[in-house]
């Protein structure tokens, strides 16, 4: 599976809907897709899911508006 694919699948999860598959400029924190307590949860399963560690400084909201920019903030952050 492909980084873009696993950060789908997780955000799915989280957010609780299949549209940012579809979607990937859905603005996800204008829709109340995401907020303070969703996006905890986001970090911690990409964590989890990567094997990897978050430090706060690392997380700018404006990164993580879109599907589509999770999938190329932590392509980058994965080195992909």
């Amino acid at each position: 599976m492909s980084t873009a694919e696993t950060v789908l699948n997780v955000l799915a999860q989280v957010s609780r809907t299949e549209a940012v598959r579809d979607h990937l400029d859905l603005r996800l924190y204008d829709q109340h897709l995401l907020d303070s307590l969703a996006t905890v949860r986001l970090i911690v399963a990409f964590e989890e899911a990567f094997a990897i560690q978050f430090d706060d400084v690392e997380f700018e909201r404006e990164d993580w508006a879109t599907p589509g920019h999770i999938v190329a903030f932590m392509e980058q952050r994965l080195g992909k």
